[in-house]
Parts: C-alpha cells; structure tokens; sequence
C-alpha cells in the first residue's frame, strides 16, 4: 500500500512539471487579455493537483504543508497568478486535514467533497477590513436552520470555478459578545451574485479575482463550521489553520516568482550593452554586480526560513500561541523580500524591462500583490509587536 501511494506521488509529480511548463507559456496570454486560466485549471485538476492535500483516505495525495508549499513555490516559479489562486482550494484542504489527523472530523465532508473534485474557494477578503478571519464587515443573523449573511466579499479568486465559497460573518445581535461566524456557501446557493470587478487590474489577473455579493444568502447549520469570539481570542485551530496554510501559500507564491525573476535577470544581464562601458556587458559593471549579489543574499535567506517555518507546522512542533507570530513573520518577510528582488530586477534591466516582451513588467506588477495580501506589513507589524510585548492585540482603541 506504501509503495503503491509512493509510486502514485512520483508519477503526479513527474506529470506536473510538463503542466507546469504548459502554464508558464499561457501566463502572458491570461494577463494581457484578462482572462481566467482555464486551461491550467482543467490539465492541473485532470492531473490531480487540487488533491494535493487531500489525505489518501479521500482519495488525494496525502501531503502536508511542507510538500504542498513546495509544489506552490514550483508552480508559481512558471505562472504566480495560477498558484496564488489555486493555494485558495489547497489551503482549505490542507488545514482541514490538519485538523482531520488530528481527531476533528468536524468538517469531514469538505475532504469527502474534495476527493470527489468539488472545488473550494475564500471569501475573507472585505473593504475596511484589515483584519480578515477574525473580524467581519458582513453579517450574520441567525435564523432558524441555520444563518442568513448578507454582505459584499472582495478578493474572490476562483469566480469562474468554485463549488463552495467558504467565508465568514459577524453576529452582533449581543453587542457584548459579537461572534464570528464561519460557514461554506455551495454555488446553487440562492441569493448571491458575482460582481466582475478584476478587469485590468495591476497583477494576478488570471485569478479571477471578482467580487461576491451576499443578499441574505441562507446557509443551513450542517455548513457552518465555526462560532467563534471575534478578534484573536476566537483563535482555535481552524482559525490558525487559515492563517498557516493560506499565508505560508502566499509566502511561496512570491518566493517563486522572485527565483524566476532573478534567474531571468542571470540570464539576459550577460547580453545587455552599454556604448560608454568597455566590457562585453553591463554584467561586469561594479554596482549592478552588488545589486546582483543583494537578490541572491535575500533568495538565499527567504528559502530556509519558509522551509523551516513548513517543517515544523507539518512535524507538529509546539510554539504554542507563539505560532501566530511565526506564521505572520514568516510571510511578511518573505513577500517583502521577494519584492525586494524584483524591484531591484527592474532597476538592473531598466528600459527593457518596461517591454512586454521582455517579460518582466508583468512579473514586476504581479509581485507588488504580495505585500498587499494579508497579513499586510502594517497589522503584522502591529501584531508582531504586541504580541511579543505582551500587550492585548484585542484592546480597543488599537
């Protein structure tokens, strides 16, 4: 049986790196014509990619964040904007099999679905909040079998595909203990629309990003999965989980876009010229070279820590509430790194890389997304700080 699942992961990843090679040659096509990535969409899916995380006893592959953040790393490498929004389904999967081995069978039917080929999406993402997950501008009035939600999600990647939106509310109906509510919405789901808003926006235009209106959108009790205090103190595992797999997604997701960025930059910078400079090519020149070795240095620290950071959360190490600190840490400074060699690519390869054909303006503008995606570098700061001063992250005023 072990060797039977050995030889079935071998052979999905040995078909994923032609796929991924297959992405890669669309990525322009998608942006430049804001389109989905259906095609990626149907030969990843076909090849078993969204059953990455999905535990063998529903039919997946079994693997755990470090495995599953390593393919995301590869993936994005070839087409970021296929494996930013694909990293929407597998961390659903992949917290809740964290959850699932670990004795909560709670929300066993989202694996059950997934190995099916259900297809889940978030729906976090709101305007004026900058605390997703744990705070809610969308409400939620109980009702009898269930809630009702009525609110406007932004950041809705997946539109095209999804068969479950999973997203959250806010119950304020005892204004002394708001809760918020977490529940999957299935598409056949009544009273709800999706808005297109991602057209022409700055990057990851394939994602599909659009906007999701909820008009009282009722969700029966068996698909709401959590009731939990707002702010951090609502902070359970499935909340944790969330945050682990969706942000360590987006941490890789740049990470393999600034490798692709920076192995562009070994490759084209011997070729570039310069009438006032006597070499064969601007690569010998003194401060590109030391801008050069800036982009590997913060390549060759970022690795380790996500690495690291993956391990550990898979191995089961115990940090207690300190996991939160460590998962945001990990992502902020690996997406503001990351940038920071991308940034540092434009500056090296200056006039040409504004051109399309030249291919990294589009990577220039699909990278400044991973600053913006939570936590951004403001709350986490913040987070980060109080957190380790011991000061209430839920105090009020902040």
């Amino acid at each position: 049986m072990i060797e039977a699942q050995t030889n079935k992961k071998e052979t999905l990843l040995k078909n994923l790196e032609g796929i991924f090679q297959k992405c890669e040659e669309r990525a322009a096509h998608y942006d430049a014509n804001n389109l989905f990535f259906q095609e990626d969409f149907d030969e990843l899916k076909e090849a078993g990619y969204l059953l990455i995380a999905v535990p063998e006893e529903f039919g997946g592959y079994g693997m755990k964040l470090d495995e599953c953040t390593a393919l995301t790393r590869k993936l994005a490498y070839h087409a970021a904007p296929t494996a930013v929004a694909l990293n929407m389904h597998i961390y659903w999967t992949g917290l809740v099999a964290d959850l699932w081995r670990g004795g909560d069978t709670s929300i066993q039917w989202l694996l059950e679905e997934a190995g099916k080929g259900k297809v889940f999406a978030a729906g976090h993402g709101e305007s004026g909040n900058d605390s997703p997950g744990i705070y809610s501008t969308c409400k939620a009035e109980k009702v009898d079998g269930g809630y009702k939600f009525t609110g406007h999600k932004m950041f809705g990647s997946l539109s095209p595909v999804w068969d479950y939106l999973g997203f959250h509310g806010q119950d304020n109906s005892d204004p002394d203990n708001p809760m918020v509510i977490h529940a999957f919405m299935p598409r056949d789901t009544a009273n709800y629309e999706i808005k297109k808003t991602w057209d022409d926006v700055l990057g990851m235009r394939a994602t599909r990003s659009d906007d999701t209106i909820l008009n009282g959108v009722f969700v029966p009790d068996a698909l709401i999965v959590r009731k939990l205090p707002t702010g951090f103190k609502g902070m359970d595992g499935f909340v944790l989980g969330i945050f682990c797999w969706a942000l360590m997604g987006f941490a890789n997701v740049y990470y393999g876009l600034a490798q692709r960025v920076l192995d562009l930059v070994l490759e084209k910078l011997p070729k570039k010229k310069s009438i006032s400079f006597d070499r064969p090519s601007m690569a010998y020149n003194g401060v590109i070279q030391h801008h050069v070795s800036e982009m590997i240095m913060e390549i060759e620290g970022i690795g380790p820590h996500l690495d690291t950071t993956a391990r550990e959360w898979s191995e089961g190490k115990d940090y207690g509430g300190a996991w939160g600190v460590k998962i945001v840490a990990t992502k902020c400074r690996s997406v503001e790194g990351s940038w920071r060699v991308v940034d540092k690519a434009m500056d090296i390869m200056g006039g040409y890389g504004l051109l399309r054909k030249a291919g990294f303006e589009r990577l220039f503008r699909d990278a400044r997304l991973g600053k913006i995606h939570p936590a951004n570098g403001f709350l986490a700061r913040e987070f980060l700080a109080k957190a380790m001063l011991g000061i209430d992250v839920d105090e009020q005023p902040r």
